[in-house]
Parts: C-alpha cells; sequence; structure tokens
C-alpha cells in the first residue's frame, strides 16, 4: 500500500545506522520528534463535495485526501501534521481518450477547475489545489497505462499518459527495448508526468532527456484535440511538442505520449572513482562529456556530500578500511567521489575505459571499481525514502536543484550553500547543506542541493524556516545565472521566480498561449504562471 502522508510503499523504507544520529547530532544539533496526524483524522476533515455527481467521479473522502498533495517539504509537513487547507472535491479515473474529453465538456459545463495527477510526485506544487470559489476536480491517471502501440521499425512507442515507470520499462523490456528514462521518482512518477514537467532521467548522457525522447502525441483541451506527429526531424515552423513540454497541465490534459525507444544494452555496469578535490573531480566531467566519451551516467559529490553519504552509509568497518585506502593514494579531507555508468556494446564499454582511464590519471582519481557502483545501482530509487527516516530522528531534508553553465558552476554552488546554511541564522538553527552534478553536459551541468535542519518547535515554525530557505536559495539561482528548474518542472513553488529567467516578454507568450487553450482558468491554475 502507498503511503498517504510520505514517499512509497509503507512496506518500504531506509534505515539510518546508529552513527548518523551523531553525525546529525554535530551538524545541526539534536533533532526533536512532531506528532503525525492519522488518516482518519485528516479524512474526517473533508468538506462534503461540491461537485455535480459524474460516473467517472468518486467523492471519496480517503481519496480525496491521497490527492490533495505532492511530495514537496510543505506537502509532507501538512499531511504528517494534518493541517491540509485544500482539497479537491473529487478524483476521476479515466480509462482513455474519450473519458477525458467527456471530463472537459462537464469540467465546461459546470466551471469545474481540472488537475491532472500522475504519480503524485511532484516537489513544485503541480497537483495542489488552491482554495476557489469553484469545484475542483483531480484526473488520476493511473487507469491509461499500458503500451498501445510499437512501430519497431521506427522505435517509437505509444503509452497511455499515466503509465509508471516500472510498467513503460517492463512492457518494453518484453519486446527487447527500453526508454532509458530513470529519474529518482522512477518507481512512481508517470510518462505524461515527465514531459508534463520537462523531466530528466539519471542516464541521460545515453538517452537523453525527456525532451529528446519524446516524439509526439494527443494532448486534450477546452479548445479541442491537438494531435503532434512523430517526424524524425521538421524545419515546418515551431516544434509543437514544445506546447506540451513543461506545460504542467496548463494548456491541456495529455492522454498518449509517443517516445523514441532502443534496443536493450548488451551490457551495463556503474563503477565508482575518488578525486583528491573538487576542483579535479568537476574538471574530470567536463572533459569527459566534451571529449563525447561514451558514459550513460556521470554523477559527481563534493566534498561535503561526500562525507556525508560515508557518514550515513554504516558499514563502519568496510568505510573505514576504504577511508585508508583512499587516504594512502591521495584522496583525504577534499575527497570527492563520482559515480559513472557505461552502457552499450562490450566493445563500447571497452572503448570507453580506455578513454577515461586515461582522464583519471590526469585528474588523480582512484578508480574503486564496481563493488560501490553495485551499491549504488541497488540503491537508486530508494533515496527519497530518506525523508522518512530522518523524519523519525527528528530531522526535515529537501532539495533544490538548477543548471548553469561551467564557467558558472563553482561560484553558484558556493553562493547557494553558503547562504543556505546562513539562512537561519536569526532562529540560531544549523543548516547542513551539500551539492552533486547529476546531469552533465558540454554547455554545462545541473546542481542538486539537499539540506538538514532539525524541526522547529512546531510544524508552523518548522513551515516558516522552509519558507525562509526556500526564498533565500531561488532567489540567489535566478539571480546569480542560473536556471529556477532543471529537471523539477515550475509548478506553483517556483512560478513567482519564473519571470526572471524568461522576461517580461517570454511570459506574456506563455500567458497567451494559457488564454488560448483555456481562457476561463480552469486547467491548475496557480500552476506555472502565478
Amino acid at each position: 500500500m502507498r503511503r498517504w502522508n510520505g514517499w512509497g510503499d509503507d512496506s518500504t523504507s531506509m534505515a539510518l545506522p546508529e552513527s548518523a544520529g551523531e553525525f546529525l547530532n554535530n551538524a545541526v544539533g539534536a533533532g526533536q520528534l512532531l506528532p503525525d496526524a492519522t488518516l482518519a483524522e485528516v479524512a474526517s476533515k473533508v468538506p462534503e463535495s461540491r461537485l455535480a455527481a459524474h460516473k467517472l467521479i468518486t467523492t471519496d473522502a480517503t481519496e480525496r485526501v491521497r490527492h490533495a498533495k505532492g511530495q514537496s517539504l510543505p506537502d509532507y509537513l501538512a499531511m504528517r501534521s494534518g493541517d491540509i487547507d485544500c482539497f479537491p472535491d473529487g478524483v476521476c479515473y479515466p480509462e482513455n481518450r474519450q473519458d477525458v474529453k467527456d471530463i472537459l465538456t462537464y469540467a465546461k459545463a459546470h466551471n469545474v477547475e481540472l488537475i491532472p495527477y500522475g504519480g503524485g510526485t511532484s516537489v513544485a506544487g503541480h497537483i495542489n489545489p488552491n482554495a476557489s470559489q469553484r469545484a475542483i476536480l483531480t484526473l488520476d491517471m493511473a487507469r491509461m497505462n499500458q503500451l498501445m502501440h510499437l512501430d519497431e521499425d521506427s522505435q517509437i512507442a505509444t503509452f497511455g499518459a499515466g503509465t509508471p515507470g516500472p510498467m513503460v520499462e517492463a512492457q518494453l523490456l518484453a519486446r527487447g527495448y527500453t526508454l532509458g528514462h530513470f529519474p529518482q521518482s522512477f518507481e512512481l512518477s508517470t510518462i505524461g508526468g515527465w514531459i508534463a514537467s520537462r523531466s530528466s532521467g539519471q542516464q541521460s548522457l545515453r538517452y537523453g532527456r525527456i525532451e529528446q525522447l519524446f516524439a509526439g502525441g494527443n494532448l486534450e483541451t477546452f479548445a479541442g484535440s491537438l494531435d503532434v506527429a512523430t517526424f524524425p526531424a521538421s524545419s515546418a515552423g515551431p516544434d509543437l511538442r514544445e506546447l506540451l513540454l513543461g506545460s504542467e497541465g496548463r494548456f491541456g490534459i495529455l492522454t498518449e505520449v509517443k517516445v523514441r525507444v532502443s534496443k536493450l544494452a548488451e551490457k551495463e555496469q556503474f563503477s565508482v572513482i575518488f578525486f583528491p578535490s573538487w576542483q579535479q573531480a568537476s574538471q574530470f566531467c567536463k572533459e569527459a562529456v566534451q571529449q563525447r566519451i561514451a558514459l550513460s551516467m556521470l554523477r559527481v559529490s563534493n566534498a561535503v556530500e561526500t562525507q556525508t553519504q560515508l557518514k550515513l552509509a554504516g558499514h563502519e568497518k568496510a568505510i573505514a578500511w576504504l577511508e585508508r585506502y583512499l587516504s594512502w593514494r591521495g584522496c583525504n579531507a577534499g575527497k570527492c567521489m563520482l559515480t559513472f555508468g557505461l552502457t552499450g556494446s562490450k566493445e563500447q564499454i571497452s572503448a570507453s575505459k580506455k578513454q577515461l582511464s586515461r582522464l583519471i590519471k590526469q585528474f588523480n582519481g582512484v578508480n574503486t571499481g564496481q563493488l560501490l557502483g553495485k551499491k549504488w545501482q541497488s540503491n537508486r530509487f530508494r533515496s527519497p525514502y530518506l525523508r522518512d527516516a530522518l523524519w523519525q530522528q527528528g530531522y526535515v531534508v529537501d532539495t533544490f536543484e538548477t543548471a548553469t553553465d561551467w564557467g558558472n558552476v563553482d561560484s553558484l554552488m558556493a553562493k547557494v550553500e553558503s547562504n543556505i546554511r546562513q539562512g537561519l541564522a536569526a532562529e540560531s538553527e544549523q543548516v547542513h547543506a551539500f551539492t552533486h552534478l547529476s546531469h552533465v553536459y558540454s554547455q554545462g551541468c545541473s546542481l542538486y542541493t539537499t539540506y538538514v535542519f532539525r524541526n522547529a518547535s512546531s510544524y508552523q515554525a518548522t513551515m516558516e524556516c522552509w519558507q525562509k530557505l526556500k526564498h533565500i536559495a531561488s532567489d540567489t539561482i535566478v539571480h546569480n545565472g542560473g536556471t529556477i528548474s532543471h529537471q523539477h518542472g515550475v509548478g506553483k513553488d517556483h512560478a513567482p521566480y519564473l519571470h526572471v529567467e524568461k522576461g517580461e516578454l517570454g511570459m506574456k507568450v506563455i500567458a497567451s498561449l494559457t488564454e488560448h487553450f483555456d481562457a476561463d482558468n480552469q486547467l491548475n491554475p496557480g500552476t506555472l504562471l502565478e
């Protein structure tokens, strides 16, 4: 059963080693627990639905609770406390394109707001209803989850937009293919959600971000059906796929998506290298990508993240041996851990290893082989469970991400981390912050920052701490050469900062598209545009 007030399946958890408590206590102070509400308590607060009856709609209180929030830290605090400010009036489960058309007709006739819901994994407020005079209906796309067609000549697969990551890969695997899109939310997020938020997968170096994988599809709107045809390339005016990519439910409801798939690779492996310093590790990344070495993934942690991961890993004796070995090889206090993936034929992987070995030597790296890489691979989708583990110790953890050009990486990372660490100084609270590069391009890379602080004395005070840190991070990013989001989208949380990136004219273009498709502002209002 999926957790109603946390991440993932309630049968899965991530335990922290005993040493984690001491580490966190030294980093930010002793944690303090806050009381949790129960599902029954929250469901009892759900108001009477304002929706007119419809065969596809349920107004069950529990269903409305489960669709009221996503997975951002404010959402997490709201669910844990039971203090949820707004619930959808009902939940709809369309099963095909016609059902979506019928719901759009219903919404127009009854002046209902619609919120598309994929896997509910949004960390930017995409799927949260705002208080409104109108009734609010959430469209859960979970039943539109099938591989509808596979064109093996062109390697294009058509899926229902509500297909979650594991079902995408399982249905393709049966035919010998893969999409290769593996965001950290892979287990729960959907293919339609990936497109609507311009998602990036962990192995995008090989397969591409979702905009490279997305070939076409269908968007149902109040203005009619928009069918985007698939072409290998076209110079016939603006690319209409871009209307769907990053649209976040403001223009219409994605029902079917066509994606470019690949034959399964012959071989895949992940390995870990340690570098003596951040400068050597990041320079290695830049050189590897700009030399076009055939990698499927590169992820490098800065020194603080490396230290934190080793401290929280457990297996103290094994880690102690690793630390001694790395120290002997010249990787001491400032060492940085880099995980890389190789995917392809045996010949391709062999050639890539030869190219990498020269770079590793050039930047004084220590290749520890595949053991740690296999550990990463087996846990690659479990990191979100860390939030619950830390919560039980009295701490909250959150993340934010951006992307910038290579010349700005070090400066932006330093400003963001410094500002975040000092962000709660007025409250006499410490913040532990660290960063990794998780997606690397010839031009630049992403910066993915995690921060931990302890709960305040109440949920409200904890929320105020988050609001302060979120604004500091977002404001620092957009005014220092970073995008407000590299992979999480805009939602409602990032909408106040979008204008800095897009400019006045750009915002008017987005607003005019929204008005064209949704003149009465019924489609996910408040998302993307304030």
